[in-house]
């Protein structure tokens, strides 16, 4: 992995509007950096965008490193993919125990005595 420091987010907008962006991870709506995981032919590149620190430029040595690099980028902001995500779960919402029959109300034409 090679890393070069970026001054300017609009040296990283250029590269980016030139390649294929794979991933993006993070916002600034609710952090303080922006990665952008993209490809350029034959080179797989990390754009991070920071207010709070110093912007680079990460160039990896092949799709393996590349993807590495994306799984810790999505760890390190707290991003589950949803398969692993042991959170909402259809079922949970599907209406009670299952083999329980709701008793419906008694309608009768006639009135009631009072």
């Amino acid at each position: 992995m090679e890393e070069i420091e970026i001054a300017s987010w609009l040296t990283l907008d250029a590269i980016k509007n030139a390649a294929e962006v794979t991933e993006t991870v993070g916002d600034f709506q609710t952090g303080h950096s922006k990665a952008v995981f993209c490809e350029i032919e034959n080179d797989y590149l990390e754009l991070f965008y920071s207010d709070s620190a110093a912007n680079y430029l990460r160039r990896f040595e092949d799709k393996e490193e590349f993807e590495a690099a994306l799984a810790q980028r999505k760890e390190e902001e707290g991003k589950i993919p949803i398969e692993e995500s042991q959170g909402y779960n259809d079922e949970d919402f599907a209406g009670g125990e299952e083999g329980k029959e709701e008793k419906e109300p008694e309608v009768s034409d006639e009135p009631e005595n009072t």
